[in-house]
């Protein structure tokens, strides 16, 4: 994994906005292959122009961060769910007229019917393919694919016992689809390429409890998701993994988020040599003072977020640099990759700015740490 040993690199979380050809054609249509494989090679060229180090294929391979996994592990179904509710969580219910009218709650959800196994072969191989391909043509420094992580298979709903009805007990299911998961977590890092692990339900998850958690709980609830990640992981050297969170890709009020200082620790405990975190939004950007106690494992890198995805608003280049020379300070200049707080567009259809937006954003994270890097180098 390369450190910004000369200057600050910059990355994303990696999903990015589809390109309207590709959302028209379903996986199965006989076109399907080449209008992606396409697309994949003009979203790369389009980030190296944009200043991008390190990137990734959008995600447009899969239909969402974590709603791929139903084209990819066997055990899982998706069944009509209530309707007419908000999303859970104690944010939704202080704010609830804001959700209802904003953020509709799911409609359907997915559930455990049996034996959880990986069965997405052709799709990784289809994905790895197409990036690799893409990048073959174009000057960047490293590239990703982004994997869901055990504990946000089933997103929000992934601590209900009502989803699972074939393992006897949450440890059980979620061993299940580490070892599922495992299998594409390898093919990745063997393939040369890096792995990025997505949790957002882990801290998440806090909101979903509350008010019927305590920091101590929420952290012993976290550790078993850790273990179990690691479990997932064994084998992959440190270096080829890097590990995102964010806490929901909403753009809402979110009060009740966790706050970092609560699992810095725990989450460091994962086999990656990198973190992306999300820390430049209002409600999060204060966090970067968590970095004065808490401290790298060794060798890791942070990729805080510099930019966020959770408006339309482009920071100005001056503004990322700060954010970059903030964390620098604390952590060294060449443990930190300027990132996004999270992807664009995690489930296909949908994005959180306007395309042009997204560029500019990406743009802007490239401005930013080039002025760092003056500063730091």
């Amino acid at each position: 994994m390369k450190h910004s040993t000369t200057r600050i690199l910059t990355t994303h979380a990696g999903s990015l906005i589809r390109p309207e050809e590709l959302l028209a054609l379903k996986p199965d249509d006989p076109a399907y292959g080449d209008v992606l494989r396409r697309s994949v090679a003009e979203v790369v060229k389009r980030q190296a122009e944009a200043g991008v180090d390190v990137v990734s294929d959008g995600e447009f391979g899969k239909s969402g961060f974590h709603i791929y996994t139903s084209e990819r592990l066997s055990g899982i179904e998706t069944v009509d769910g209530p309707s007419g509710g908000i999303m859970p969580g104690e944010d939704a219910r202080r704010f609830e007229d804001f959700y209802r009218k904003n953020i509709p709650g799911d409609v359907r959800k997915r559930i455990v019917t049996g034996p959880i196994q990986y069965t997405g072969h052709a799709a990784i191989q289809q994905d790895l393919a197409n990036l690799k391909a893409a990048l073959a043509v174009v000057q960047v420094e490293e590239a990703f694919l982004p994997v869901i992580a055990p504990s946000s298979v089933l997103s929000a709903r992934a601590w209900n016992d009502d989803i699972d009805q074939h393992y006897p007990t949450a440890e059980a299911f979620l061993y299940g689809l580490a070892d599922a998961l495992s299998v594409e977590y390898r093919t990745i890092a063997e393939s040369g390429l890096l792995v990025q692990i997505d949790d957002p339900s882990l801290p998440l998850g806090w909101d979903r409890m509350l008010p019927n958690i305590t920091v101590e709980d929420f952290r012993t609830w976290c550790e078993l998701r850790v273990e179990v990640l690691n479990h997932a992981l064994r084998g992959i050297p440190r270096d080829r993994v890097r590990y995102h969170i964010c806490w929901g890709s909403w753009n809402a009020p979110h009060t009740t988020d966790v706050e970092l200082k609560h699992i810095a620790d725990v989450i460091l405990r994962i086999n990656a040599g990198a973190f992306s975190i999300e820390a430049a939004n209002p409600r999060h950007e204060h966090e970067w003072r968590v970095w004065e106690t808490v401290k790298l494992p060794d060798e890791a890198v942070l990729i805080p977020g510099v930019v966020t995805h959770s408006t339309n608003v482009v920071e100005h280049p001056e503004l990322v640099a700060e954010r970059i020379v903030r964390f620098a300070r604390l952590v060294g200049r060449e443990r930190v990759i300027a990132g996004t707080d999270c992807g664009f567009a995690q489930i296909a259809g949908y994005q959180r700015v306007h395309p042009t937006i997204m560029w500019a954003k990406l743009e802007t994270l490239a401005q930013g740490a080039k002025l760092a890097s003056s500063e730091l180098f």
